[in-house]
């Protein structure tokens, strides 16, 4: 061995070895687990039966709440012969306010569903159908002899007064704004967009008002929308009559008479269709059974959620109690 080889070996013995830090074993032990789990079953099965009770009350205390739906059908507008006006006197219909047809179906069944939702078209719907106090006063539904529950802290059905306490600036009878937030969460109108038919349904605590309310809504929304039409077209009759009168071109005489026909046949259909722009195809009856709530589901969460308390104060309980005697020792 030469020097080089002698000197460089006590120089690598002389350097200090990594310290190799002890192995923590920061696994859970299961067998500890299950251990503290056993150790405090009788924790886990209070709770649990604590949130079981808690849970059946809950759902027992709720009032059955029933759904009414019908199934509707948009009313087919098509123009006939308004194709042939629309493109040789567009610009003067759309200046009169005239509409020939160009929309179709599905413009006015959107404009139906969102009037339908409205403040405005239920302010109308509430005065004519007096739906204020089974909405906002009712909390229950007798079956035994088809009566609503009246909340007397909300309504005196004695005097037929509000005598709620509400917040300012709300007052005792409800506004048309916030029985028309109430109103919404009670109604749902969908629209299949594959086949274009419209589901209307209504949830309330007596089957037989939810039903009401749905045949309401039906004719209330055909009524809306054909006097709104009625009056449009009679406004532009009237404006056409008023160009008639100013002009003396032959041809464009022509052209403002066959818009006042078309104008003239729409209210002509109106006026005959009870069904303007919502067909029924299957009507709403009167639910024999309830929509919610959902009991026996209510109760199975109630205990899932006890147990599931139960173990977890059992476990914070044991691991708090370990980190206090590993401190101690």
């Amino acid at each position: 061995m030469n020097n080089k080889q002698q000197e460089t070996q006590p120089h690598q013995a002389m350097q200090p070895q990594p310290m190799q830090q002890p192995y923590e074993d920061d696994e859970i032990d299961l067998r500890e687990l299950f251990a503290a789990l056993w150790a405090g079953k009788l924790t886990i099965i209070i709770a649990t039966i604590l949130a079981a009770v808690i849970a059946v009350s809950y759902a027992l205390y709720l009032p059955n709440i029933y759904k009414a739906e019908a199934l509707l059908s948009p009313v087919s507008s098509d123009g006939g012969g308004m194709g042939g006006l629309a493109s040789k006197f567009g610009g003067l219909a759309s200046l009169a306010g005239v509409s020939l047809g160009g929309g179709g179906a599905a413009d006015k069944t959107t404009l139906g569903i969102e009037v339908m939702q409205s403040r405005q078209f239920f302010a109308q719907f509430s005065e004519a159908n007096d739906v204020l106090v089974p909405l906002m006063a009712a909390k229950g539904w007798n079956s035994h002899d088809n009566t609503l529950d009246i909340d007397p802290e909300v309504f005196d059905s004695q005097t037929n007064t509000w005598v709620r306490e509400p917040k300012p600036p709300r007052l005792s009878q409800p506004s048309v704004q916030e029985s028309h937030e109430a109103f919404k969460k009670l109604i749902a109108v969908a629209q299949d967009k594959e086949t274009g038919f419209v589901t209307l349904s209504v949830e309330h605590f007596s089957p037989y008002i939810a039903k009401a309310w749905v045949d309401a809504l039906v004719q209330s929304i055909n009524e809306t929308i054909r006097e709104q039409d009625v009056a449009k077209a009679e406004r532009s009759i009237s404006y056409l009559q008023q160009q008639i009168a100013t002009t003396q071109l032959a041809e464009l005489q022509t052209g403002l008479f066959e818009l006042i026909q078309s104008q003239t046949e729409t209210i002509m259909l109106a006026n005959a269709s009870p069904e303007y722009l919502f067909q029924t195809i299957d009507p709403a009856v009167v639910p024999e059974l309830k929509a919610k709530p959902k009991r026996a589901l209510i109760c199975v969460l109630g205990v899932m959620l006890g147990g599931m308390l139960g173990v977890l104060i059992v476990l914070v309980r044991h691991f708090s109690q370990k980190s206090d005697d590993e401190d101690v020792a």
